[in-house]
């Protein structure tokens, strides 16, 4: 699968679509989902183009993905004391709906 730069994350990256930012370092942005599925939902998504979480792992640098977890435990900070879910999706059978990769963060309320 060849990575599309014309889905929404990388459009939010290069600044074409607005996002309500959490937390931004030089390999990572996380911010709030516009359709939550929780009280806390935030998503967080490495600056490179990676379309799951196959691909960021085996072809990202050692320096985005340690970037990439230092903002999951900035994120994890905000919702630890209730408690949180991490979710990833990859291809179409995985529900992914955005081909970048991204991890959801929920939180702030009792989770199923």
């Amino acid at each position: 699968m060849a990575y599309d730069n014309e889905n929404v994350f990388a459009k939010i990256l290069r600044g074409e679509l607005p996002c309500h930012k959490e937390y931004e370092n030089d390999t990572a942005l996380a911010f709030y989902d516009l359709h939550p599925k929780a009280k806390i939902h935030i998503l967080v998504i490495p600056k490179g183009p990676y379309e799951d979480f196959y691909t960021f792992h085996a072809q990202a640098s050692s320096l985005e993905i340690e970037g990439f977890y230092q903002a999951v435990l900035h994120v994890l900070g905000t919702v630890k004391s209730s408690g949180y879910k991490l979710v990833t999706r990859s291809g179409i059978d995985g529900g992914q709906e955005v081909p970048h990769f991204h991890l959801h963060v929920l939180g702030g309320q009792k989770l199923d």
